[in-house]
């Protein structure tokens, strides 16, 4: 079956340019924003915006418990049930949570379990979980999809949230390396910091371009594999890198010590392979006039 229709639980700084985009490439498209007020100004935009407060068992402002809309696997019939199908029961989910484990190290997970809840048991098409490059350690060797390991107690919980979904539903999980694009720039990062370690240590990195067409990618193609990491080809070092950035915002670049590093290359190929996903940006460098 063809999809048509996409739902995308987070419409933030990646979750709304996807949005637009996919409105252009004329898929249904539903958005999730916390504050109800701002989910309906996603209409202005073609999407069908809906508020959804994970902490809170929230939706379109009403608290949702999933025992009340499921019972024994039959649908109530209501107007929140209604726009509740709308809004998730989609052909495709994008699942693009941030998982802010140093703020709420146990929050991510409980959130996730409750959307969990509410996919129940439909049946999508594709679910798309947005993960991370975190999963893997930093041993200095060139990172596969098939090299991660719960290697600290963060990535063991982004593990835990990748196999939620992976498990149970036709899961992709896109890991992304570390984000640049507008009202993201590199250079504010370590601007004016001294004495930092890993002046050679290679950096990860892929542009907010390329996270979006990754997600259209995998929305048209078939087979896929169930996880892909998104990085540019190219890694320069942290100290050629940072200066740079810096530099081009007009601020004071970072300077290094001659600590070591030890440091990961995340391999971002296995898309371009499997399934003929150009990047757009494959140089950190270049990137830094495409913030």
């Amino acid at each position: 079956m063809k999809i048509n229709t996409v739902s995308i639980v987070g419409c933030g700084w990646f979750g709304l340019p996807l949005a637009k985009l996919l409105v252009k490439q004329g898929y249904q498209v539903s958005g999730s924003k916390r504050d109800k007020e701002a989910a309906n100004k996603l209409k202005k935009e073609g999407i069908q915006g809906f508020s959804l407060d994970l902490d809170h068992h929230k939706f379109n402002g009403q608290c949702v418990e999933t025992d009340k809309l499921f019972q024994n696997g039959v649908e109530l019939t209501s107007e929140l049930e209604s726009e509740f199908k709308a809004s998730l029961h989609t052909h495709a989910l994008v699942i693009n949570i941030p998982p802010s484990l140093r703020k709420q190290p146990n929050g991510y997970l409980k959130r996730l379990v409750y959307l969990k809840s509410l996919m129940a048991d439909h049946v999508y098409q594709r679910v798309i979980f947005i993960s991370t490059s975190g999963v893997y350690p930093a041993t200095g060797q060139s990172m596969t999809e098939g090299d991660a390991v719960a290697h600290s107690p963060s990535s063991n919980i982004l593990l835990q949230a990748e196999s939620l979904f992976l498990q149970d539903y036709p899961t992709c999980v896109l890991r992304f390396s570390g984000l640049m694009g507008p009202a993201r720039h590199p250079g504010r990062f370590l601007a004016g910091k001294t004495g930092l370690p890993g002046a050679d240590a290679p950096v990860n990195l892929v542009h907010l371009d390329d996270c979006i067409g990754a997600v259209s990618c995998l929305l048209s193609k078939e087979p896929l594999s169930p996880i892909y990491n998104l990085c540019a080809s190219a890694h320069p070092g942290r100290s050629d890198f940072y200066s740079q950035a810096a530099k081009c915002l007009s601020l004071v670049a970072p300077t290094f010590g001659e600590e070591v590093q030890v440091a990961k290359i995340i391999d971002g190929s296995k898309i371009t392979k499997e399934l003929g996903f150009n990047y757009r940006h494959n140089s950190p460098l270049d990137m830094l006039d495409k913030c």
